[in-house]
């Protein structure tokens, strides 16, 4: 049985699997989850990638109204799949993948102050957009010309 620790950052690698499917961070956390439970092993690596393109395309798939249940059900199997390789490993080797693992989540976590960006999007008429956290916006349209 894992420690506490231990439980908890695969818990947290589970829902960053989980909630980075389908958005800008994707393509590099998935290699990298990918080449983490490789440890080195090309064919195992690849397998990863395709589990994970299969949890992906699960989430991508799923009716809005069931996502949030899709999402929790990916969150919980990343989680002991990440599990059952800290299990797998001796002591030396859980350290080192637990240290590489926490680095990788720390790379993939959106930094708070961080670049936010705005594209893609068309707007006809008056518009008001805000991007960042916890910041203000007073926002007066006067009469249209």
């Amino acid at each position: 049985m894992l420690a506490e620790a231990l439980t908890a950052l695969a818990a947290a690698g589970g829902t960053a699997v989980a909630k980075a499917a389908g958005t800008d961070l994707w393509k590099g956390l998935r290699d990298q989850v990918a080449r983490w439970f490789g440890r080195g092993d090309a064919q195992r690596e690849q397998r990863e990638l395709e589990r994970l393109d299969r949890s992906a395309a699960e989430l991508e798939a799923a009716a809005p109204i069931e996502l949030e249940r899709v999402r929790a059900r990916q969150e919980i199997a990343w989680q002991t799949r990440i599990e059952t390789l800290l299990e797998e490993l001796d002591d030396e080797q859980r350290e080192q993948a637990a240290a590489e693992l926490r680095a990788l989540l720390e790379q993939a976590a959106p930094q708070p102050g961080g670049t936010n960006v705005l594209s893609g999007n068309t707007f006809h008429g008056q518009t008001a957009v805000q991007i960042g956290d916890h910041n203000r916006q007073d926002v007066r349209f006067g009469p249209q010309p």
